[in-house]
């Protein structure tokens, strides 16, 4: 039985993946955990990525990996999550791999304690050495969060661990992709009163990002205002739609019954 399933989405990552891999096989064995799997998420990318996650999966028994047609974090994630055999996820980046949060986060979870855990770059205790840049971003991004979600924690993205069972009804309400499902994620998992902690993480990237930052704004902010649009208005809202067609679905089957009872 799988207890923990890490899930990796991977972007053009031919340089860092197989060492990133060989560091996460090589900390879980030092954790003594062994009932685990590594899914290896592969979304568009443009060189060798798919080859070697192939390649690792046919030598490593606890790998295993897909791929997506196009680039896209948030969808590469998400079918991760759905795809998941263990009872525990935990929500990885290939650039930092922080074996730290691992144990933490698992302790947590197998104590009942939490039903999802936050890696956080920016709450106090944490360490980012990421450059100055990156470092603005997330909080400006998550100062947006609070301003217009009404998220009270200080971090939505990057390390993520909670119990599946928890979660995917989550996900499955989610409507958003690219980097905003993660934040999305957490968002309405704090909002529909699951059980989350934030913990610092100490964190160095080993690579530059895949896709810069300053591309990355258009598309984080359109599907930010579709977040907005889904949680404030219900446009879009798949937990809204479901609740409406569930209402028409039980006044139906009601009305149905009362004609055929009559005599």
């Amino acid at each position: 039985m799988i207890e923990l399933s890490i899930i990796v989405p991977v972007y053009n990552e031919e340089a860092i993946l197989a060492d990133s891999v060989a560091e996460l096989i090589r900390g879980f064995a030092d954790m003594g955990l062994t009932a685990y799997e590594i899914v290896l998420a592969e979304n568009g990318s443009r060189d060798r990525t798919r080859e070697i996650a192939a390649r690792l999966a046919s030598v490593h028994p606890q790998v295993r990996t897909f791929s997506c047609a196009a680039p896209n974090y948030g969808a590469a994630l998400r079918e991760g999550i759905e795809g998941a055999r263990g009872e525990f996820v935990l929500c990885e980046e290939i650039d930092l791999c922080d074996l730290g949060f691992h144990r933490r986060a698992l302790a947590l979870l197998r104590a009942g304690a939490v039903d999802l855990v936050i890696g956080s770059k920016a709450m106090r205790g944490a360490h980012d050495r990421r450059p100055l840049a990156r470092r603005a971003a997330t909080r400006i991004y998550n100062r947006m969060l609070r301003l217009t979600l009404g998220f009270s924690g200080t971090d939505t993205h990057g390390l993520k661990a909670f119990r599946r069972a928890a979660l995917v009804p989550v996900v499955a309400r989610c409507i958003v992709g690219h980097d905003v499902f993660a934040s999305e994620l957490v968002i309405r998992a704090e909002r529909e009163g699951l059980r989350v902690r934030e913990i610092p993480v100490d964190l160095e990237e080993k690579r530059p990002p895949s896709v810069h930052l300053l591309r990355r704004v258009p598309r984080v902010l359109h599907h930010l205002l579709r977040l907005m649009a889904a949680i404030h208005l219900g446009i879009g809202d798949r937990s809204r739609a479901s609740s409406t067609k569930s209402s028409s679905s039980s006044s139906s089957t009601s009305s149905s019954s009362s004609s055929s009872s009559e005599p």
